[in-house]
């Protein structure tokens, strides 16, 4: 698993190269910020000058603080980003030794490495930031668990073809959404979307793994580390009702477009009509699966999973768990998407399908890749009669989400809510923009 985890990090590193471009390559100057929150104005049309909603944005790091570039002055390293990203190559050192002196892998003795671990990184990135502490508290959160992504605590279930998978997903996507996120709250600048994206990602990867351990043929077989995963839980869950709760950074409220975009039948926008299609299938495909999970005796389950995908039967419990999440969260959250699609106003849909989206690419990411995992026995791999089919079923499975998402998030019209102006019936006969988002 030292490989696996090595593999990992190399593609991160060779990925937010890319995705995070410090500053200092931006600008030669230092941020000279001394604020803590950055605030939008948001401005309807002329009549509607008492009516303005200001949405602050709580990141960054506390008011007063002398820093440059988001991070401490006097500091060893100019971005706190880049300096997460080269410590967490120290986790490297970790595994090696694990993998390497026997007495390190003695189950008990592992679980004293994993909270030595989460405890030393917490207080070494809490100390480095006392001058300066920031004022997310999710900070500490992602700066611990890009460390920890990487490392491997040597549980027998971590060697399944679907726990292979999600560690790959954690070590990259996972890693990469961590530094990402640490730069926009050094930044001072809102994450809460990508935020939401990660809480659902890992919301559903350790919810399917800690019950699949438990359910399936490694449930007698649970060493004393496995209780180290309810923090990985429990936090993601933390996080996720702390960016539900914080106010949005873009309008709720909307004018003429929005009057505009609501006012057109389903007919009339093609595709809006394309996705509830989507989403309808991808209810039925839910549907089914989850009926083989709970081993239904219609004919059309045992087709399926004798025939279509036989990795729903595999033994090591993953599968099933997936399917049954699933079923029992994903299946209704779909059908609101669908009411969501139909019914204008619903402004609780650009949380909720970004959420929904990183739960679902996840949970894809891992089946099926474990169904075509080499160490995935031969009976438990899909037909090759059928594979093409079944592999751009679930890709298309994946992906109706990430589409209904952007759809909400790149034209929010149909999703806002329309309040008259007061003395009015209605909205003024305006082509003016909706709202204009300008600095303070």
């Amino acid at each position: 698993m030292f490989i696996y985890a090595g593999r990992c990090l190399i593609l991160a590193s060779i990925c937010s190269f890319y995705v995070i471009e410090p500053s200092s390559w931006k600008s030669s100057s230092c941020f000279q910020q001394t604020h803590s929150a950055t605030a939008f104005l948001v401005k309807q049309s002329p009549l509607s000058q008492h009516r303005r909603q200001v949405v602050a944005v709580d990141t960054g790091f506390k008011e007063g603080s002398q820093t440059c570039g988001g991070v401490l002055k006097g500091t060893a390293f100019e971005e706190m980003e880049t300096f997460v990203f080269l410590f967490s190559f120290s986790a490297l050192g970790i595994l090696y030794a694990m993998n390497s002196i026997p007495a390190f892998q003695e189950p008990y003795v592992i679980l004293e490495i994993g909270v030595a671990v989460l405890v030393v990184v917490f207080l070494f990135y809490f100390l480095i930031t006392r001058g300066n502490p920031p004022k997310d508290v999710l900070f500490f959160v992602f700066a611990v668990f890009s460390f920890t992504c990487v490392i491997d605590l040597g549980e027998p279930y971590l060697g399944t073809p679907y726990a292979i998978m999600m560690c790959y997903w954690d070590g990259i996507v996972h890693f990469i959404m961590y530094l990402v996120m640490i730069s926009r709250i050094t930044d001072r600048k809102g994450y809460r979307s990508l935020g939401l994206i990660w809480a659902g990602s890992l919301c559903a990867n350790m919810s399917v793994f800690i019950a699949g351990i438990v359910a399936g043929k490694y449930g007698s077989e649970i060493r004393p580390a496995f209780w180290i995963n309810f923090l990985f839980l429990l936090m993601p869950v933390w996080g996720a009702i702390t960016l539900f709760t914080r106010p949005k950074d873009r309008p709720l409220i909307g004018g003429y477009n929005a009057q505009q975009a609501q006012s057109m039948k389903l007919i009339w926008r093609p595709t809006d009509l394309i996705l509830v299609v989507l989403l309808i299938a991808a209810m039925a495909f839910t549907a089914i699966r989850g009926l083989v999970a709970l081993d239904s005796p219609l004919e059309a389950c045992s087709i399926y999973v004798k025939h279509y995908e036989p990795y729903l039967k595999d033994p090591v419990g993953y599968p099933r768990v997936m399917m049954l999440h699933l079923f029992f969260y994903g299946l209704p959250l779909l059908g609101a998407f669908v009411y969501g699609l139909l019914k204008p106003g619903c402004t609780w849909m650009s949380d909720w399908t970004l959420f929904l989206a990183g739960a679902m690419i996840q949970c894809q990411w891992a089946h099926i890749g474990g169904s075509l995992h080499p160490r995935t026995t031969a009976q438990f791999r899909i037909p090759n009669g059928v594979f093409w089919s079944v592999l751009v079923a679930n890709l298309l499975y994946a992906g109706t989400p990430i589409l209904v998402a952007l759809r909400v998030c790149n034209n929010p019209y149909f999703f806002l809510k329309i309040a008259p102006f007061p003395g009015q019936t209605g909205l003024p006969n305006s082509e003016e923009k909706d709202t204009k988002i300008k600095d303070k």
